[in-house]
């Protein structure tokens, strides 16, 4: 989830549709894979996501 914030924001400063799009996307995959872990979901085979 850090990762795509990073690249959010230099897609952002930089102008970079793909950095933007990416970051986008590792956002949004790290915000359903930290709710799942908080729920009590084993993700990847694991009972905490951190």
């Amino acid at each position: 989830m850090i990762l795509g914030v990073i690249l959010l924001i230099i897609g952002l400063l930089a102008g970079v549709s793909i950095l933007w799009t990416i970051g986008g996307i590792l956002v949004i995959i790290g915000v359903v894979l930290w709710i799942l872990g908080s729920v009590g979901h084993a993700v990847g085979g694991r009972r905490h996501y951190w």
